[in-house]
């Protein structure tokens, strides 16, 4: 376990440090330590601390958000091929971005607007699939589905009477972007307390994992930590939609390749997720901001180029 970890931890620090290092003024390692130190010239310490930090920062904290929510939604949902995304939760949060988009907003607001936004989906989701019973796993899905679906058509609707001057931003915001992303501090403290919260709970999640009749068999109070799980994965995907947009694959991947690796034990996979999917979407962005360079691309086409074959190959292997 401390192995594992240990050796995710160093594959993620590399992944920092490559992407502070390179882009459209590479900085040398001799170069990057002098500015730690606080030292070297105006210039590298301004493309580093104001401009790489920040957005390393950022894809880093929405990368290991999205995992954690991806492998939280498995437990959840007890299916492997479950997404952070699979309840609506991007849809709200894309309609609130794009309203405040549409008024002419400022990014504060845009972030208020999409952490808004994906709330109101949680809560509606919940409240029509709890109806006036239970809910259940499959009932929570489809009525998750169902309310993307609904939000789909709404963003459709609002992309078609947009002047088109605005439509460039709105559709990189749509396709996951981390440009813009400037504080990248809030969706770091989030995902370090889901993982504080989370972990204590893992032994029980291993029990849910296998059924809830099980889970209730053995003494675990199985509703509250089902509703534990659905906030914590709500708030973690609401934070990662808000800092960087819809960035699709990432919690459907990385939790899921982890599986395969390391076995299902929860205490492994959540903090696994964690760096693993902070060091997919680094490098990620790191490739998007330097394929074409000087133009950039959207993370969240590269992420999508990267995650469908992906998942074709290990649909293909769990035939």
């Amino acid at each position: 376990m401390t192995r594992s970890l240990l050796v995710l931890g160093a594959i993620s620090l590399a992944a920092l440090i490559l992407a502070l290092a390179i882009g459209s003024v590479n900085i040398a390692p001799s170069e990057l330590w002098a500015v730690i130190q606080g030292e070297g010239s105006a210039l590298h310490r301004t493309l580093l601390l104001d401009l790489r930090l920040p957005r390393t920062l950022a894809a880093f904290a929405t990368g290991g958000l999205l995992a954690v929510a991806g492998a939280l939604m498995q437990v959840l949902l007890r299916n492997p091929l479950a997404d952070p995304y699979v309840l609506g939760l991007s849809g709200g949060a894309a309609v609130g971005a794009l309203l405040a988009m549409l008024t002419g907003m400022g990014a504060l607001v845009i972030s208020g607007s999409a952490f808004a936004g994906a709330m109101l989906a949680m809560v509606l989701v919940f409240g029509l699939a709890h109806g006036t019973g239970s809910w259940t796993a499959s009932r929570l899905l489809l009525t998750g589905v169902v309310v993307a679906a609904g939000w789909g058509a709404v963003i459709t609707l609002m992309l078609a009477v947009t002047p088109s001057y605005k439509l460039p931003g709105m559709l990189y915001w749509l396709m996951g972007d981390v440009s813009y992303a400037r504080a990248p501090w809030p969706a770091l403290v989030v995902l370090i307390f889901a993982i504080a919260v989370i972990l204590p709970l893992a032994r029980n999640l291993n029990v849910l994992a296998r059924g809830p009749m099980q889970a209730a068999a053995l003494g675990v109070s199985v509703r509250p930590l089902e509703w534990t799980i659905y906030v914590l994965a709500s708030l973690l995907t609401a934070t990662a939609v808000t800092t960087a947009g819809s960035i699709g694959f990432v919690g459907l991947i990385v939790p899921h390749m982890l599986r395969l690796v390391l076995g299902n034990d929860q205490r492994i996979i959540l903090p696994a997720s964690a760096l693993a999917g902070g060091t997919l979407l680094v490098l990620a962005d790191t490739l998007a901001r330097t394929v074409i360079a000087p133009e950039q691309l959207p993370v969240g086409v590269i992420t999508a180029l990267l995650g469908v074959p992906t998942f074709l190959y290990l649909l293909h292997r769990s035939r």
